[in-house]
């Protein structure tokens, strides 16, 4: 299989299951946040980090694979002819998010409580997770728009909402891992 097909050298690209849209399309903007935002979550997962965390964001990489998989899918071809649905893959579970939310559980139950909002860095590491935070943010506004127009998966917004959160307790749990300091922001006082 070729890697390049010149079928998008006029500016469109083709979705799951044939459509052709304009490359700049809020769809491919919505998945080509998400294939982003996986690379970033790659490039967490290469520092030298404990092999839990590098699990899990394993195991969200994957789940990231099937949210660009359902974004790329026409909603008015998501069904084949004999009723089947064309992407036949798991979608994003319930038990997905709630694994989220048990990892940020267990993350938190060391950190102390938080009294500021954090400036991001401190560390490499913790850095890149910060920006990952960030454009995961912008996968979800995208996402979200997406979905106004056309709805997806519930719970693949809900995913999406929750792993921003993930990233933001990873980052302050690395933080904590690898003695980065925590700099709260303080407003400065008007003079």
């Amino acid at each position: 299989m070729k890697i390049y097909t010149k079928t998008g050298d006029k500016g469109t690209t083709a979705l799951f299951g044939g459509t052709r849209v304009p490359k700049y399309h809020i769809r491919i903007e919505s998945y080509g946040t998400i294939d982003e935002l996986n690379s970033h979550i790659g490039l967490i997962r290469d520092q030298n980090i404990d092999a839990h965390h590098k699990s899990v964001l394993m195991e969200i990489q994957d789940r990231l694979f099937t949210i660009g998989a359902i974004l790329a899918t026409d909603p008015k071809k998501a069904t084949l002819k004999s009723g089947e649905a064309r992407l036949n893959i798991p979608k994003i579970a319930e038990s997905d998010i709630e694994h989220l939310e048990k990892e940020m559980d267990t993350m938190e139950e060391s950190l102390p409580p938080m009294t500021h909002f954090v400036l991001p860095g401190g560390h490499q590491t913790v850095s890149f997770c910060h920006i990952a935070r960030t454009v995961c943010r912008r996968a979800e506004r995208l996402a979200a728009h997406l979905n106004e127009l056309e709805p997806f998966q519930p719970e693949t917004l809900t995913y999406i909402n929750r792993l921003s959160d993930y990233l933001f307790v990873l980052a302050r749990k690395l933080s904590h891992e690898l003695g980065a300091e925590e700099i709260k922001w303080i407003p400065q006082k008007k003079s």
